[in-house]
């Protein structure tokens, strides 16, 4: 929340600040009981929760029309404040309904990743124990995430701002580019990709079928960093820590070999690894299901699109 904070007024909030930043957070995360009745019970059992967040984020601007007044800068406050606030509740509420578990209420006690976890993963009224290796993990995710200059969902965000739509029709349009495999949803295509692959003994005729046009390698190039993208360093770092505490998985260890063996047969030229190749074998060991990988992307920048907007 602090560098959310960060990018909706322009610098980081003090003590005082950052306190009252998370009240307001806190104090506007419940969504309507209505909203859990007569929309998110309308889903599919089998809806992918990235489609249930576009869509249920474009239901909020029902909730609260005033968000149509776009003029008051009050007004624009406390609808950035919503939106953050509401994100990981609507994700976390998509998940529950998937699985079919009753849905968890935000906790006032918690702070806002370790309420995500908990809205997530706690077993109804059940006492629960956030992992603070999960949970410091998710949070460096979210900031590495929150922001990415004018890329693909942020531009989508902002086409539909310049119409003067509400802020909820805005962060539904740029989720709605978020999904695509080619953005957000790469992260998902890279386990798929290491699914495929297999094996260490795959991967040479992995990188030639690549090569040969008859394959795509995911997760490695950027069209801004022509280099290895500073945030996939950092993820590394912290997959490293992560695997260390909690054990190493051959999904890992083939995505470090395909990295080794990419960088010895190609070079970095543009062929390192992006932000997408570390972040889905994250999530995927920190037992988030695949199909929350995207939604979390969206509770991440939602800040990001906000100030944009």
């Amino acid at each position: 929340l602090e560098v959310a904070y960060l990018l909706i007024t322009g610098e980081l909030p003090n003590r005082s600040q950052l306190d009252s930043w998370q009240s307001e957070i806190s104090e506007s995360s419940l969504i309507h009981e209505n909203f859990h009745k007569r929309i998110l019970e309308g889903f599919r059992d089998d809806a992918h929760a990235m489609g249930v967040l576009v869509a249920t984020v474009a239901a909020l601007s029902t909730f609260f029309p005033e968000s149509r007044d776009i003029e008051d800068p009050t007004n624009r406050r406390s609808q950035i404040v919503r939106i953050i606030a509401k994100m990981p509740t609507l994700a976390a509420s998509a998940y529950r309904r998937s699985v079919g578990t009753p849905y968890v209420l935000p906790a006032p006690d918690l702070d806002y990743t370790a309420n995500f976890l908990s809205m997530m993963f706690r077993p109804g009224e059940v006492a629960f124990q956030v992992d603070p290796v999960l949970r410091r993990a998710l949070d460096l995710l979210f900031v590495l995430h929150a922001d990415h200059g004018q890329n693909c969902s942020t531009t989508a965000g902002r086409v539909v701002g310049s119409s003067h739509a509400d802020p909820y029709l805005v962060v539904s349009a740029a989720c709605a580019a978020l999904s695509g495999p080619r953005h957000g949803g790469a992260n998902e295509a890279v386990l798929r990709m290491l699914e495929e692959i297999g094996s260490f003994a795959q991967v040479d005729d992995f990188i030639k079928a690549v090569n040969a046009g008859e394959r795509r390698l995911m997760g490695f190039g950027h069209r801004v960093y022509k280099t290895k993208d500073p945030r996939s360093k950092v993820l590394q770092h912290l997959g490293n820590q992560v695997f260390e505490e909690l054990g190493e998985t051959p999904m890992y260890e083939l995505a470090l070999e395909l990295e080794r063996v990419m960088d010895e047969k190609v070079g970095h030229k543009g062929s390192c690894p992006n932000v997408d190749f570390f972040s889905g074998l994250l999530y995927q060991k920190l037992e988030i299901p695949t199909d929350l990988f995207t939604p979390i992307f969206g509770i991440a920048r939602v800040s990001g699109y906000m100030a944009h907007w």
